[in-house]
């Protein structure tokens, strides 16, 4: 019987095999699909290389006064072999470094301990499920008639497009919404909740939004979709009116991939319908544990890959490691970045005497020298312990890592403080919103 089977091979299913070939275990790695999962193929990768493509032409656009854009397929076909070299050097040259069994198929449980892959049986002592998730699409009246785009076709269009409806407003639908903006694409985009981002820090939403229409995407929030239709182009009905466009890219969230005949396993589900564990990652059977997309929770490549291989450490070792969930950093990669970590000011009032302080970009030297003093910091500390940061920024995907090591290390303000930042850089405004908890940024002079 083997020791440890892995079922996927994306970002949990890798970092679970390394960690196995680290405690001296060959791993079972089931997968199917391309290898890598997501993100490398339909996900970061690609999607953060189109978005680059459009940063630099944007940068050119407000330099030459000049409405110069990319070339629609160069662009794409650009994003498709980067994602070809890093699909080949992170994970298939990768693989071939290490002792693992790799089986590509489908695998479904037959018992506790074994799952059945093109019609074989494979036992294991323990398993780690790390299958991902796909698109979510819900069941709006005519829309698989008339058809659509989700983030895999939105990667990789079969025709270039004049319009586009983005229907989501959450980091997916804001990132593609910019991306094709920049394509010299027309974008609306269509959001339920009353805003953009809604589990976010409300000014973090509002200043998102004003990016996004200075860049004259059509936003539209509070809106519910009733109907899809098709004619010339695709037509959205809505409570709010009619909207028109070449292609509909349905940005509506993900679901688990969790369609492996759980139950014959003693494997349950939780409220959002992915996988259900412990702190441990250890499921409802104590021999299987699972990581990533699959649990429901935050989609995040780092977060999956960390997660995968602390299930493996847990399955085999018997130890008891956990992640801390509060210190985990989001970003959405519009331009400037969106970011938070840890909690919002409404979520921190439950734990003791909350402050928070805003600080203006204009107050941080490097935004001035950049020319973009678009967006802010916010900082919020529970009994002086820096226990959120949220914010929008040039290049704040950058330093919201420090912000991260902060919450985890439970800094105060006067950590920050005290710690002595480079001049000039965006990540000093990590000090500078931890200053002014007892000072007026505005009348300090540079590194004070």
């Amino acid at each position: 019987m083997n020791k440890l089977v892995i079922i996927g091979y994306g970002a949990a299913g890798f970092a679970a095999m390394i960690k196995a070939n680290e405690l001296g275990v060959k791993p079972v790695l089931i997968g199917k699909g391309p290898i890598g999962g997501t993100c490398v193929n339909v996900g970061c990768v690609p999607s953060k290389k189109m978005i680059s493509v459009g940063e630099k032409y944007k940068v050119a656009r407000d330099v030459l006064k000049k409405p110069v854009y990319p070339n629609f397929h160069d662009s794409f076909r650009e994003e498709q072999e980067l994602v070809s070299e890093m699909r080949k050097t992170k994970y298939e040259d990768v693989l071939s470094q290490y002792d693992v069994e790799l089986i590509e198929g489908e695998a479904r449980f037959t018992s506790p301990h074994s799952v059945k892959v093109n019609g074989k049986h494979v036992e294991g002592e323990k398993f780690v499920i790390a299958t991902g998730s796909s698109p979510n699409v819900p069941d709006i009246p005519g829309l698989r008639e008339a058809g659509f785009w989700t983030n895999v076709e939105a990667l990789s269009p079969d025709r270039k497009i004049d319009s586009l409806i983005v229907i989501g407003g959450r980091a997916l639908g804001l990132e593609f919404a910019q991306m094709y903006r920049r394509l010299n694409v027309d974008v609306a985009l269509l959001q339920r909740s009353p805003v953009l981002l809604p589990e976010w820090e409300p000014e973090v939403s509002l200043e998102v939004r004003k990016i996004m229409e200075e860049e004259n995407v059509t936003v539209v929030t509070d809106v519910k979709i009733k109907e899809v239709s098709k004619g010339q182009g695709k037509l959205v009905i809505t409570d709010k009116g009619e909207v028109e466009a070449d292609e509909i890219l349905m940005a509506t969230g993900r679901r688990p991939n969790v369609d492996l005949n759980l139950e014959v396993a003693g494997v349950t589900l939780n409220s959002r319908g992915g996988v259900k564990v412990d702190q441990e990652l250890r499921t409802d059977n104590p021999n299987i544990f699972a990581a990533g997309d699959v649990l429901g929770g935050k989609m995040l490549e780092a977060l999956a890959g960390r997660q995968g291989s602390i299930a493996a450490e847990n399955a085999l070792t018997d130890s008891h490691k956990k992640i801390d969930m509060l210190s985990v950093p989001q970003v959405v990669f519009i331009e400037p970045n969106a970011v938070s970590v840890g909690l919002t000011e409404t979520e921190a009032r439950r734990l003791g005497e909350v402050e928070s302080r805003t600080l203006p970009l204009s107050s941080v030297a490097k935004a001035s020298i950049l020319g973009d003093t678009r967006g802010f910091i916010k900082m919020v500390t529970v009994n002086r312990r820096v226990m959120g940061v949220h914010g929008v920024g040039k290049n704040f995907a950058e330093i919201v890592s420090e912000a991260a090591l902060a919450i985890k290390m439970r800094a105060t303000v006067d950590d920050l403080m005290d710690t002595i930042h480079v001049f000039p850089t965006m990540a000093e405004a990590l000090r500078l919103v931890a200053i002014s908890f007892n000072s007026d940024v505005s009348k300090l002079s540079c590194c004070v």
